[in-house]
Parts: structure tokens; sequence; C-alpha cells
């Protein structure tokens, strides 16, 4: 049975084959196994297949607590991280003198399992296939034609996923929607984006208008997605073409964790006059077009 992690606000196109003419379960079962759902695919109607069992609940190590273990310690603020914007969600008031010199191999990480550049090393959130299968990630995705010439982007932007879960509030770079400039972006432009997630909550980072190239080292074949789920722990790359003029939302899909801050303005500047890129202005601004 192969398995693939598929994230929130996601969507694929899957091509299946099946080589014998009996029932087959597709079965999708959430990460803390509180429930499933579950399709039969077959070649006659009133077949079915047996259903799986839900497996046992994944859980966090310290890999997956950000600014720890297997985190990108460069792209973080260190100072700024203490207060509301901690980055390691629910770790206010943790001494954290105490953890100096700390043995993080020595703690409660799987090991001989399998590893994944889209997990933070160590990670209990990696999945292993039921039955033998295979598990499929984002390393796995390949575009079957690049939307897009492959060219070098013009600048890179870091996105640093903060919060607090403690005190359950939620920003990027530490700062909250409403106290934020917006993103500018040009027009024609291809621009690199670099997801640093601090925090111990998977975060599925959706930008509209535009579409985001992922980058798993495939070149000119790298992914094409509208939403990039980024895992605890983990730095994620991202390219966009700026080609649509206007104002979005860049935002986390998880709408409560949009509501309390993770949420960015981008404004497109220049590209053609056109009634839509009218339309956001007029709309942002609560007039009619």
């Amino acid at each position: 049975m192969d398995e693939f992690r598929i994230g929130v606000a996601e969507t694929y196109d899957v091509i299946v084959r099946p080589k014998d003419a009996q029932a087959y379960s597709i079965f999708a079962e959430s990460m803390g196994r509180s429930g499933y759902a579950r399709a039969t695919l077959a070649p006659e109607q009133g077949m079915e297949a047996a259903v799986p069992e839900l497996r046992q609940p994944a859980r966090l190590t310290m890999a997956d607590m950000g600014g720890m273990h297997g985190m990108d310690h460069g792209g973080m603020d260190m100072a700024s991280s203490a207060g509301d914007m901690n980055g390691s969600a629910g770790m206010s008031g943790m001494d954290h003198s105490a953890m100096q010199g700390m043995d993080h191999n020595a703690m409660n990480i799987p090991e001989g399992g399998p590893t994944d550049p889209f997990y933070a090393d160590g990670s209990g959130l990696v999945p292993t296939a039921a039955n033998g299968g295979k598990f499929l990630s984002y390393a796995d995705l390949k575009a079957q034609k690049p939307l897009y010439e492959d060219r070098k982007p013009t600048r890179e932007i870091e996105l640093r996923l903060t919060g607090n879960m403690e005190r359950y509030r939620w920003s990027i770079n530490g700062v909250k929607y409403e106290d934020a400039d917006p993103i500018r972006l040009k027009y024609g432009e291809r621009v690199r984006f670099k997801f640093v997630n601090t925090t111990m909550m998977t975060h599925p980072m959706h930008l509209h208008g535009m579409w985001s190239i992922l980058d798993v080292g495939a070149g000119e074949w790298n992914p094409v997605k509208h939403t990039v789920s980024v895992q605890p722990g983990t730095t994620v790359y991202m390219e966009t073409e700026v080609d649509a003029p206007g104002q979005w939302a860049f935002h986390c899909h998880l709408s409560y964790h949009a509501a309390a801050g993770m949420f960015r303005k981008v404004i497109v500047e220049g590209g053609p006059d056109t009634t839509q890129a009218k339309a956001d202005v007029v709309a942002e601004a609560g007039g009619d077009a």
C-alpha cells in the first residue's frame, strides 16, 4: 500500500492502473488518528475491499520543536524570538540556559527510520507506509511539463513562521498581519521564498493569484503547487513567477492561524493595467468597482 502525506488545501491528480479485477480501498486517516475517510475503486458496482485499521498517531520529537535540533538557526533572530513570538511553540517560561550543552542525540528521536528532506532530521512525523508499501512525499513530486522557463530568481525573501501555542498567537517574522507591512513584488520578476518553520505545527502556506514552484532539487521539473506545507522545524524553498498584477493574500491555510496573524498582503507593482487589477485595489479600499 502506497501512502502519501497530504496537507490542508492540497490537491493532487493521481493515475491508478489496477492490474487485477478486484476491489481496492482508498483509505485516508487523520494525523491524530481520530477518524478516516474511505473510498472503493472497483471494476463492478457492489464490490468492496477490506478497510484497514487506524494506526497509532505520530508523536513529535525534540527534532520537531522549532528552533532546536534539526532547525536552520541561521534564519532565526534569537533575540526577538523570546517574547510573544517565541519560536518554540508552548516554550515560553522554559529555562533555556538549562538546555546549553544538552545532547539532543540522546533524546527520544527515532533511529533507523526513513529520512526525508521535507521533515526535520529525527522527526517523529515521517510516515511509514502500511503493509510494506512506499511512502510518497514532496521529494517524489516532479512536473510532467514545465510551466515556466527555468531561470534564476531575482531575489530571495525569508518568511519565518512564528507563533506561541500557549498564547495561541501566530505570525510571520514575529509580526502579525495587523502590524505588518505588505510584501511588495515587481511584475515580471521571479522571487524565491524561504520558509523557516520555528513552531511545532505544520503550516500549509498559500499564495493567492500565482503558482508556487516547490524546490525539490529537480530544476525545471520542480512541481507547481498552490499550497506548500512546511513541517515543524524545517526550512522549505519555493519560487514564484510574479505574473499577476494586483493585491493578493499570502497566508497559512489553517484558517485559525491566518485569523490570528499568520497572514500577509502581497502587492504586485507594475504589469498590465487590467480591469482585475483595478477591481482588487477598489475592493481593498472598500469601494465599488
